[in-house]
């Protein structure tokens, strides 16, 4: 519940956003971008470990579907727990822990035996992946000031997103080594344990600080943070709308506001937002080279064209940093949904290698370009006491809904053959762009007090 009067525009906030860009901000985005770089590295590393898993140990399509699924029911959990924890416990603290969660549950994938065991491991990874996805974008929407919040998104998500086709070469070059060279890319993906070593200099949200009542904790932070800048840029300019911190009432949220008569149209549109693109996002993803086995080609073209598509990944992020800040999000997320429905149906209906490799290309970038505008989109929809919260219910809400998006995947494959499975695809995206397209709130260049 709120207690007091709520502000138009907290202190945090206006201190912040007033800001030039500076090296805190570029130092910032290079500790983030390596924390995302195994996270998002680390998503994709069952995926292309099991072509290798299906063949060495004689799985079936289904099972594969099975395991995959633990990884949404973890996400679910990690998502939900991990945001609300982040708006308990701060989002600094919450970043570190999540990261060496989902670090050390990837260790234990890389020394599992059999199906259940690898089960047990990825859904416990999960849990740490998805609670550090909300805590990470969140604290970007809470640090960097609104004129540029959407493009450091997309730097960051830019670096975080070499991970994954850096990944997928090291899943080409480890599994052909062994049957167990499988082993070897989970290890890779748990490197991420090493992010507590750069954490050390990144500042907690102010904004966290000040809606908790911690006043002269959240001061110190911008003092900090305004004296580096100005070290570099000289005076800053005047904050817009001066507030006092002192005069800024607390604010504390609870989980049950989300579903309060004010928030729950915005939790419905993000929740049903999340469960269809992930649906479509994972849909294409996580099965491009299980589904390119299955459909006739070798393991060691598989990996190598999965390869090849994922570099798209990059680009990608790095179109979202240049368009986030200069159009609507609002506008933005439907229109990129529209795209990926029409190249993925492309990618469906391509039969020769090199059509397969350019609209698969095409898919993964754009598909990276809609992540990076909605994970800046969805925490500006929330307010700070519940911000963390709200974004981690309606990312797990959409991870949860997947358990059975793998199963679909297989069902459709199985009975109505490769090209339905992307039908299907594009059907989610169509949702996606009619829900934010008819119910999304404008948020660009909108302060998040």
């Amino acid at each position: 519940m709120h207690t007091g009067q709520s502000p138009t525009q907290s202190a945090a906030a206006a201190r912040l956003d007033r800001l030039p860009i500076a090296g805190f901000h570029k130092r910032m985005t290079a500790i983030l971008g390596f924390v995302f770089f195994f996270e998002l590295g680390d998503i994709y590393t069952f995926s292309y470990a099991a072509p290798a898993l299906l063949k060495s140990w004689k799985l079936t399509i289904s099972t594969i579907s099975f395991i995959t699924s633990a990884t949404f029911i973890g996400m679910f959990v990690g998502s939900t727990l991990g945001g609300w924890f982040s708006d308990r416990m701060g989002r600094k603290r919450a970043l570190v822990l999540s990261t060496l969660w989902y670090s050390g549950f990837s260790l234990m994938n890389a020394v599992v035996f059999g199906p259940t065991g690898l089960f047990i491991a990825r859904l416990m990874t999960g849990v740490g992946l998805s609670a550090m996805t909300v805590i990470g974008i969140t604290y970007i929407s809470e640090m960097y000031p609104a004129r540029k919040r959407g493009a450091f998104q997309g730097w960051i998500m830019t670096i975080g997103l070499i991970g994954v086709p850096v990944t997928a070469y090291v899943a080409r070059f480890c599994i052909p080594l062994a049957d167990w060279g499988w082993r070897l890319v989970f290890i890779w993906g748990a490197l991420g344990i090493l992010f507590p070593l750069f954490a050390v200099a990144l500042e907690e949200s102010p904004r966290w600080f000040e809606h908790h009542g911690r006043f002269d904790e959240a001061d110190a932070v911008l003092r900090r943070i305004e004296a580096q800048v100005e070290r570099e840029t000289g005076p800053l300019p005047p904050v817009r709308e001066p507030v006092t911190v002192a005069a800024a009432p607390v604010q504390k949220g609870t989980f049950g506001e989300l579903f309060s008569k004010q928030q729950f149209p915005r939790t419905a549109m993000l929740a049903a937002t999340w469960m269809a693109q992930t649906l479509g996002f994972h849909g294409f993803t996580a099965w491009v080279p299980t589904l390119l086995v299955a459909h006739g080609f070798s393991l060691v073209k598989s990996l190598a064209w999965s390869s090849a598509m994922s570099i798209g990944t990059i680009p990608g992020a790095f179109v979202a940093g240049l368009i986030s800040d200069r159009f609507e999000r609002k506008w933005l997320v439907p229109i990129i949904a529209v795209v990926i429905a029409v190249l993925g149906l492309n990618y469906g209906l391509a039969r020769s290698p090199v059509m397969i490799v350019v609209f698969g290309f095409l898919v993964e970038a754009t598909l990276r370009t809609f992540a990076s505008v909605l994970y800046s989109y969805t925490p500006e929809c929330f307010p700070t006491e519940i911000r963390n919260s709200g974004a981690g219910l309606v990312y797990g809400v959409g991870r949860l809904v997947n358990i059975l998006g793998p199963l679909f995947v297989a069902f459709l494959f199985t009975h109505y053959g490769y090209t339905s499975v992307f039908v299907y695809i594009a059907t989610t995206w169509v949702v996606v762009a009619l829900t934010v397209g008819i119910f999304g709130p404008r948020t660009s260049q909108r302060s998040v007090g």
